[in-house]
């Protein structure tokens, strides 16, 4: 029991060294505990940085607009689904295989492959395209409607 106290108290006197310091002073690393006479004692020292970025984050999608994006997303399949009509002999290769109706689908996009496919989808990763190959024989593309525009988009269709 003595060894859990002084662990606590050893963990405390840690805690309270950073957090109620005098900040002119904190890192002097010094025997004696000079405390703060203010509500400034509590504050960090460094910024918490995964809030600071999901505050920006809320703040950036609160700016686009989720209604905004959800249409640009939908757009980005009608993309999909025009060039689908327009693949002629490539259908004998591939076939779209998400869902057709918008209300249905979400923003990723699959196409079913009949030969090949890991072999194309290699060929894309190397050429920067960044999408998932699902077995045995499916690349999932992804556009995000927040940062990829239709230019980024339709050389996959």
């Amino acid at each position: 029991m003595l060894s859990s106290t002084r662990s606590i108290t050893a963990k405390a006197a840690a805690v309270r060294w950073l957090v109620g310091h005098d900040k002119n002073e904190r890192f002097l690393m010094e025997p004696e505990f000079k405390p703060m006479p203010s509500a400034e004692a509590w504050q960090l020292s460094n910024a918490p940085v995964f809030s600071m970025a999901l505050h920006r984050s809320r703040w950036i999608l609160r700016r686009a607009g989720m209604d905004a994006l959800r249409a640009k997303s939908e757009q980005h399949r009608l993309s999909e689904t025009r060039a689908e009509r327009g693949l002629g002999r490539t259908r004998e290769h591939l076939q779209i295989i998400t869902p057709s109706d918008p209300r249905s689908a979400v923003a990723s996009s699959a196409c079913s492959i009949r030969e090949n496919g890991r072999a194309l989808f290699d060929a894309l990763t190397t050429n920067g395209v960044v999408v998932d190959w699902r077995e045995p024989n499916a690349i999932r593309m992804a556009p995000v409607p927040l940062y990829n525009s239709f230019e980024d988009v339709f050389p996959l269709w």
